[in-house]
């Protein structure tokens, strides 16, 4: 699976978010930001970004995923010192 692909699976999965995905081809890099993850802990941010990849993790199709997940407010915050 290519990352674009998974981007799209979030994107498409979770309206109004914008995710970045890097990766080699089974092991990956998400950083999704939007305003869907306001007042959630970072688990449920992560088990919602996982809800949208359907069986593509538990098939082995996506070995391995590494999620952050932010609010805008949040990402803006997080981005003035180069945190991803």
């Amino acid at each position: 699976m290519q990352p674009e692909a998974i981007k799209t699976l979030i994107e498409q999965g979770l309206t109004g978010v914008e995710a970045r995905v890097t990766g080699d081809g089974s092991h990956f890099d998400a950083v999704v930001i939007g305003d869907v993850f306001a007042g959630m802990s970072p688990l449920n941010k992560q088990r919602t970004v996982y809800g949208t990849l359907g069986d593509r993790i538990t098939s082995g199709e996506i070995h391995a995923l590494s999620i952050k997940a932010y609010t805008p407010a949040e990402w803006k915050k997080a981005s003035q010192f180069q945190v991803s």
